[in-house]
């Protein structure tokens, strides 16, 4: 190797507490001093032993270091000349020295502010029912990945799919007729990026500007906003303890035309109460006699602790009017973002058709991923093991709960999914006890966040499943003090 420029003196520095390996440190350390214009064109770099008797490290780790700048272009090497910076070295934006700008010049329509939220690390984050990211089989997972990137790499990713991968639509339609009675086929599925994406793609593919659809008084607010950027108008009903009320939207349906329905009928979003048997039948009649859709939404379906669950309206319609919509990303991660839609063939190629405008297609090795873990059991084999888990944290934080504010609080043991609807004593302001309580270090959400009209609700909706026993019994107690503090 030759020696690098006599006049170039290296102002790399190895940070033995910092994560990333030395050789990394090296060869990000070399890009930057190209970057910068200390290292120019044609400049030679030092030779392996020279630059590392000067750091104080091997020749093998230099070796290792100058291999990534030379893999993306800084960088070109010569047998028996030695290494020096390439004539044409990549471009990096912003350049050292220039500042990004704060200012728009240019106005967003009917938006005033957009606030950003922050976090504490020490805060417990109780407002939803998320799976615990502890938990996660990630080697299972990882190993499922890395086979969908490697041993099937060229299938998987020169697969273009809007509508999903192939093989996790026929996992999704085997998954589907097993546990939720719903006779499905991989052509009338849409693997989305979540569930919310599912929202937002059948409202464009159904609703046209004005068009009605029917959503529950208290309910799911991000899928309100997402019918209203098809420029539909949500139309709320009331919920009771048996579910929605389908006599008002007997009295609506009377009066104006109504295109959509959207619930969530097993177990109904935050309150939990699943929709009563003669209602299912009665909206059914309704939606088959006015011809409207019926979306249902399926959030943690997969988690029932106690009695039989309730099938979904999609189990048992022969008339085709029912939208299924479901999320795997309650399986293990909201991070790992996969929805899917069963739905009627023409909506379901009308969806796919939206989404190609949005996402041309989603992450093919993550589907392909997921497929696998369907297919091998070991998505089923996790779920068991969460049930158990999940089960033992929801005795957990009600025992908490009634034995620190039995008094104000009245909720049941829910007997599924991942969270709790408590109605709050009169008297209590639900707002400011949510407010005091944050900060005293624990998020939970205040029935007004669920209210349509905004206003407030007696009421508050907690999560179990992310965090450990130990946890959920300080969740209780920071709870208490915070009603203590405001009281």
């Amino acid at each position: 190797m030759t020696t690098g420029s006599a006049s170039w003196k290296p102002t790399i520095f190895l940070d033995p507490a910092s994560s990333e390996s030395v050789y990394l440190q090296i060869a990000h350390g070399l890009m930057h001093e190209i970057e910068r214009g200390r290292l120019n064109p044609g400049d030679a770099l030092p030779g392996y032993r020279s630059l590392g008797e000067q750091l104080g490290i091997s020749r093998n780790t230099v070796m290792a270091a100058y291999r990534e700048p030379q893999v993306e272009g800084w960088v070109v090497s010569k047998p028996g000349e030695g290494s020096v910076v390439a004539p044409s070295p990549p471009i990096r934006w912003p350049r050292e020295g220039t500042e990004p700008s704060q200012n728009m010049g240019f106005d967003l329509p009917g938006v005033e502010s957009i606030e950003t939220k922050t976090s504490s690390l020490n805060m417990l984050k109780v407002a939803s029912g998320l799976p615990d990211p502890r938990l996660i089989p990630g080697v299972e997972l990882a190993r499922a990945y890395r086979r969908a990137l490697t041993l099937n790499a060229q299938a998987n990713l020169q697969i273009e799919d809007s509508q999903g991968h192939p093989r996790l639509r026929e996992a999704l339609a085997r998954m589907l007729a097993s546990t939720r009675g719903i006779p499905a086929q991989p052509d009338q599925i849409l693997v989305t990026r979540g569930s919310q994406m599912a929202m937002f793609l059948a409202g464009q593919a159904l609703l046209n500007p004005g068009d009605g659809i029917v959503v529950e008084a208290l309910g799911h607010r991000g899928a309100w906003e997402a019918f209203a950027q098809a420029g539909a108008h949500c139309l709320p009903i009331p919920v009771d303890a048996q579910g929605l009320r389908v006599e008002g939207l007997a009295e609506l349906l009377r009066s104006q035309t109504i295109r959509a329905v959207f619930l969530a009928p097993d177990r109904h979003y935050p309150t939990l109460v699943p929709l009563s048997l003669e209602r299912r039948a009665r909206l059914m009649a309704l939606a088959r006699e006015y011809r409207f859709a019926v979306l249902e939404t399926a959030q943690d379906t997969e988690f029932h602790f106690d009695g039989r669950p309730l099938a979904p309206l999609a189990a048992a319609d022969p008339a085709g009017v029912v939208v299924h919509i479901g999320t795997l990303s309650k399986i293990f991660s909201p991070n790992l973002r996969l929805g899917f839609v069963h739905a009627p063939l023409p909506l379901i190629k009308r969806m796919t058709m939206l989404r190609q405008a949005l996402d041309r297609q989603g992450d093919m090795v993550l589907e392909r991923a997921f497929a696998e873990l369907l297919d091998d059991g070991e998505i089923l084999r996790h779920l068991n093991r969460m049930h158990q888990v999940y089960r033992r944290r929801r005795d957990v934080l009600c025992e908490a709960l009634t034995r620190h504010l039995g008094d104000r609080l009245a909720f049941r043991v829910p007997e599924g999914g991942l969270s709790i609807w408590a109605e709050v004593q009169a008297g209590i302001d639900v707002d400011r006890w949510a407010a005091r309580a944050l900060e005293c270090g624990v998020a939970f959400q205040a029935g007004r966040h669920f209210a349509f009209d905004g206003g407030p609700v007696q009421g508050l909706r907690l999560g179990f499943s992310n965090y450990s026993e130990p946890e959920l019994e300080e969740v209780a107690l920071r709870m208490l003090h915070a009603l203590q503090d405001i009281r």
